[in-house]
């Protein structure tokens, strides 16, 4: 007992006399958080200065080129940014089914990760590996830190009124996957803290005595359980078994370890803890604030605003074909941006549930009341989604379409749209409900606008995933022509090997078909014919036919049933463009990859901002995710 006694002396003795060195690191790491959160500030203002630069030369009309750089700090300003493009675009995709979920990040992100835990490293072992008496304490208590030093950040990093990301003009969506490779990063270190004191009590063999003497070693070993069943179920095939369980045993967990983390560390190290705890209030109260602000009218204007109710919003509820649910929300009385997505809560459809929707609209809709109403295209899963399909397919039968419905946010910090000569939209399916609101807003700026082509890119399996979009695509070719701007219109609808396409309202169209010629374009004369192409009538004949859209069809909408060449379609704008070009795209993992790969191909081909004359090409992605 004496021996243990004394051992135990040790560790304490130990402990004091490593805390200075390891506290002093612990602060360090959040010196280089907050320089790096200085930099993205700075870089940020930058940014900022160049938009508004630009729309000042829009606005004075006398230059052909306003978004090219016009002075040397500019110049250099566009180098170092198309570098850095170019550099952090590019991805690795695994397409084969089952391991698409290990495709690793974008480079950009991996040369984040890696200097990240390059820091990490250092401040692992730095000083900590020694061959003496200390030799296991040392690095444990080293690691002990390490790991308690990051909680907060990993914290912060899942807030949605992100704090960072306000500073660094982005938003919490965007930084998640940081949260996650945090989370992980911890995972280790504290595997590494543990290992070490476990086996020097091991080889002490006084590991009963440890556990009898100082609960607080199990308390540790919970939160480290917490923590490996937390990076378990955050796996994506897991994840998305069950995404409603997933984020309720995630809230649960994420409360449960900070209370046993608390109860793990010394008081000295405590305040880590309460960093943490400080950040998720900060993000609980500006989120009631919001929701409550969104939700509750105290006196509720039903005379002027349709829909107009004390708590909540009046939603209409419509299916459209088999798989999509198109919800209007009426009587809401915030701004949002195009690209921004809020949270809808239907109490009657999902009693626990609030998901994340895109803003499918980017101002008032026609036909509506004097009040903002938003618009959200929901496509029918698994849980929230096919009930709410569900729902909205009985309602249409009986004729009461309405319920009540909940919203929070709106979300995101998408950048600036109308500062881009020209403009590049892919999406996928439902990831129209993110480019369409883009186009929108381009075309319904008031202001200076310095946008002057947009080439819109939309591909679906079925016709029907997108006939919600195509009739809306149809009335901005009209605002299109108004205000100036060239709308070049391609959709893809890749089910069957044919295409026929409904030419009622117009003269003529160009579609593209399977085959041998599929990169062709062709227009039909409906009035000399009123036929389709004869390879193309084959086609038709020898396979059920499929209308891309129920909307009518216009000169300005290419059609296409086969798989469109991306780069083909990127490359031909950007070439034409004497300005930068914005490419944005907002679909599945593969199609993502694949714009990222070929924007850092034709941007590093075209030698951008290099002293070729070629300028540069922004990138905007949104990936489907649970």
């Amino acid at each position: 007992m004496d021996m243990n006694m004394d051992m135990d002396g040790g560790h304490t003795m130990a402990a004091n006399s490593f805390q200075p060195g390891n506290m002093a690191l612990a602060r360090d790491f959040w010196y280089i958080i907050v320089g790096v959160m200085g930099l993205l500030a700075a870089c940020r203002a930058i940014n900022l200065y160049v938009s508004q630069s630009r729309l000042r030369r829009c606005a004075a009309q006398s230059i052909e080129f306003p978004t090219r750089p016009n002075s040397r700090f500019l110049e250099i300003w566009a180098t170092l940014t198309a570098i850095v493009r170019e550099t952090s675009y590019p991805q690795l995709y695994f397409p084969v089914r089952w391991l698409s979920w290990m495709t690793p990040p974008p480079l950009g992100r991996v040369i984040v990760l890696l200097i990240y835990w390059a820091i990490i490293i250092y401040m692992m072992v730095d000083g900590a590996v020694v061959k003496d008496a200390f030799f296991w304490e040392r690095i444990g208590y080293r690691n002990a830190w390490v790991t308690i030093m990051q909680i907060p950040l990993m914290y912060l990093l899942a807030s949605k009124c992100n704090v960072l990301g306000f500073i660094a003009g982005t938003s919490h969506e965007r930084l998640n996957w940081l949260h996650r490779w945090v989370a992980r990063t911890i995972f280790v270190s504290a595997t590494v803290h543990g290992w070490h004191f476990y086996t020097e009590w091991v080889l002490a063999d006084f590991v009963d005595y440890q556990l009898k003497m100082m609960p607080m070693i199990k308390y540790g070993l919970a939160a480290w359980g917490v923590l490996l069943w937390s990076l378990i179920s955050s796996f994506a095939p897991l994840r998305r078994i069950s995404y409603e369980f997933f984020v309720i045993q995630h809230i649960i967990t994420a409360v449960v370890f900070l209370w046993l983390i608390y109860e793990h560390v010394p008081p000295a190290a405590q305040y880590n803890v309460w960093f943490a705890i400080a950040a998720i209030c900060f993000d609980r109260v500006c989120r009631t604030v919001l929701l409550v602000w969104q939700n509750i009218k105290f006196f509720p204007n039903k005379a002027n605003c349709e829909g107009g109710q004390r708590i909540g919003h009046q939603a209409q509820i419509r299916a459209v074909g088999d798989s999509i649910t198109v919800v209007t929300i009426k009587d809401v009385h915030f701004k949002w941006r195009a690209g921004q997505h809020l949270y809808l809560w239907m109490p009657k459809i999902g009693p626990l549930e609030a998901h994340p929707y895109t803003i499918a609209c980017a101002h008032q809709l026609p036909d509506t009341c004097i009040c903002n109403s938003i618009q959200l295209v929901v496509r029918k899963h698994k849980g929230f989604s096919r009930r709410l399909y569900d729902a909205a397919a009985k309602a249409q039968a009986a004729g009461k379409q309405t319920l009540t419905a909940v919203v929070s946010g709106p979300y995101g910090m998408p950048p600036r749209w109308d500062i881009y000569e020209t403009i590049v939209l892919i999406s996928a399916s439902t990831g129209a409900s993110f480019t369409l609101p883009i186009l929108e807003s381009v075309l319904h700026t008031e202001k200076a606008n310095c946008t002057k082509r947009i080439d819109f890119l939309l591909t679906a399996k079925q016709g029907e995933e997108i006939d919600f979009y195509v009739r809306r695509l149809h009335e901005f070719i009209d605002r299109a022509k108004t205000v100036g701007i060239e709308l070049l219109v391609h959709i893809a609808v890749t089910s069957s090997g044919s295409v026929a396409v409904d030419a009622r309202d117009h003269t003529n169209f160009q579609t593209v078909a399977g085959g041998s010629d599929s990169n062709s374009t062709r227009e039909i004369d409906e009035k000399a014919t009123g036929r389709l192409p004869v390879d193309v009538e084959r086609s038709a004949a020898s396979t059920p036919r499929k209308r891309l859209s129920t909307a009518s069809t216009d000169s300005h909408v290419h059609y296409a049933s086969v798989r469109p060449d991306v780069e083909a379609f990127i490359r031909a704008p950007v070439e034409a463009s004497g300005g930068e070009t914005s490419v944005v795209v907002c679909g599945g993992p593969s199609l993502v990859a694949r714009v990222r790969n070929c924007v850092a191909s034709v941007s590093d081909e075209r030698a951008v901002h290099k002293g070729t004359g070629a300028q540069g090409i922004q990138l905007h992605v949104e990936e489907y995710s649970f």
